[in-house]
């Protein structure tokens, strides 16, 4: 990855001369300068991940320099900011170090004097942005979870997200709920380039009615009656990153239509702009429900069902890789027991049975949910617990030799000749058993 070499300085001062021959001075050095003749207008332009030093007088009208101080450690506490103060207030900015200033320096100085201050200043925030992209390079712990498994349609789906990460394309992922269709859009976005950029999810189906537009697209200051301030929306936060629309089939057609443009045309123009923004972004999108029948139905719109449709990835349902079951339930046991400082419990046999019989309609998120009342003793207890019938006598024969050959399995870490000797049987019965029952040695490898 490409770590971040910032030049940029705000500066900062309401002494026009003053403010104007030092923007000189540093844009003659090479510095990327942005001036303000006072905080309010400064706070307006320097967010989050700003790159690059803040320079600013102490004495302002207004919001002062340590009232500036504690708003951009709000906004970022790693930013630093260097105060410039006449030797009265010498004082007043030590205080201003304690509190989290980079550095000050009193008037007047010989800009040497401060360009060593910035070229510190700067190599540190470069230090505290190239921290925060190798952080965001790593996905959460949790973020490939659902695609743990060794069974054919999850090998598979995992193949095509390496291959794609970087492709660039569009994509539809569709899937049942609870299947973990945010999951493989985290895992296409931190498989790629663009995870050191924000990833970006929205839940189309709790946008608050009426502020749709202004959640997705934003909106400039005057833009309606109470606009005061300008508010980035949604789909710009995702600029250089990933936008991903959970739920895309219950979206409003009205904001279906100017999603239409941000797909077609990669730009945006908020409420009140007078010209549209480009975006440079990749759109994943997700649908519980399959989009071309909605499409058929007249319930979403079929250009925008083409456009988002470059590549569809469906995810299974866990019923369709039940191999995946135990591996998935040892990890989210292991979890919920590591969060509470617990001691994961043993396999029981109803637990197991469970496992093997349930059809798991919630998919992963249910299962995950198991996991829990498992680890804190609550299954057989609370009054959402998952029932199983326990069928016929020969299911019941069934479901006990699969118990047993799995359990060899494990026992035996796969290995089909230890497991023929101890389970006394030819090895061809042995593999017939294997197909019968959808069991794989080199899962438990």
């Amino acid at each position: 990855m490409k770590f971040c070499r910032p030049r940029a300085v705000a500066l900062i001062d309401d002494d026009d001369d003053f403010r104007e021959a030092l923007h000189e001075r540093l844009a003659l050095e090479a510095y990327e300068v942005q001036a303000f003749g006072s905080a309010e207008a400064a706070l307006k332009r320097i967010g989050p991940d700003f790159p690059g030093v803040v320079v600013t007088d102490l004495r302002m009208p207004g919001i002062d320099g340590r009232a500036l101080l504690s708003r951009l450690q709000a906004i970022d506490d790693g930013l630093p900011v260097v105060m410039i103060t006449g030797h009265g207030d010498i004082a007043e900015a030590v205080d201003a170090l304690t509190q989290g200033a980079y550095d000050f320096v009193a008037k007047p100085f010989a800009f040497e004097r401060l360009a060593t201050s910035l070229n510190r200043a700067l190599e540190k925030r470069g230090l505290v942005l190239d921290n925060r992209a190798l952080a965001a390079a790593l996905p959460p712990p949790e973020a490939s979870l659902a695609l743990l498994g060794e069974s054919p349609s999850i090998v598979r789906l995992r193949g095509v997200i390496d291959q794609i990460a970087d492709a660039g394309m569009d994509v539809l992922i569709e899937g049942e709920t609870g299947v973990g269709k945010e999951v493989v859009a985290r895992a296409l976005h931190n498989s790629g380039r663009r995870r050191v950029h924000p990833f970006v999810a929205v839940n189309c189906g709790a946008l608050p009615e009426g502020l749709i537009e202004t959640e997705l697209f934003g909106h400039e200051p005057g833009a309606f009656p109470g606009a005061l301030r300008r508010r980035i929306g949604l789909v710009e936060q995702s600029h250089r990153g990933t936008l991903f629309l959970d739920e895309i089939e219950s979206m409003p057609e009205q904001a279906q239509i100017k999603l239409l443009r941000v797909v077609e045309q990669r730009e945006i123009q908020p409420l009140g702009a007078e010209r549209p923004r480009p975006l440079d972004l990749r759109i994943l999108a997700s649908s519980k429900t399959d989009l071309e029948d909605a499409v058929a139905r007249g319930a979403f719109r079929d250009d925008l069902f083409y456009r988002l449709n470059v590549l569809k990835l469906v995810v299974p349902p866990l019923r369709e890789r039940r191999e995946d079951v135990s591996l998935l339930f040892s990890h989210f046991l292991s979890r919920a027991a590591a969060t509470r400082q617990l001691t994961p419990p043993a396999m029981t046999p109803r637990v197991r049975r469970i496992l093997m019989d349930h059809d798991w309609p919630g998919n992963v998120r249910e299962l995950a949910h198991f996991a829990e009342r498992v680890c804190l003793g609550l299954e057989g207890i609370a009054n959402d617990t998952v029932a199983v019938d326990d069928g016929s006598l020969a299911d019941r024969m069934d479901r006990f030799e699969r118990e047993l050959i799995e359990e060899a399995l494990r026992h035996h870490q796969g290995d089909v000749g230890a497991i023929t000797q101890a389970l006394r049987i030819p090895r061809k019965t042995l593999y017939d058993k294997f197909r019968r029952h959808g069991l794989r040695p080199a899962a438990f490898r």
